[in-house]
């Protein structure tokens, strides 16, 4: 049961860092990085969460899991 939930969230993961790195390099994260010195905090949130459900949708997709499997 939870290795669909985790490629889910693995999925999702994947999908919020490519639009996280996207938004990164896009025109107002360009303006906002000029004046201080960072990106956007929609981009930053975005990378971030996008790896936090990565790396959970990894371990539980493809971590030992605790369970018995017949």
């Amino acid at each position: 049961m939870n290795r669909p939930i985790g490629l889910a969230l693995l999925a999702g993961g994947v999908v919020l860092l490519i639009f996280g790195i996207q938004a990164s390099h896009s025109f107002s994260s360009n303006v906002s990085r000029v004046f201080n010195g960072s990106p956007t905090n929609q981009s930053v949130w975005m990378i971030v969460l996008g790896a936090i459900l990565a790396i959970v949708g990894l371990v539980m997709s493809f971590g030992g899991g605790r369970g018995t499997r017949v």
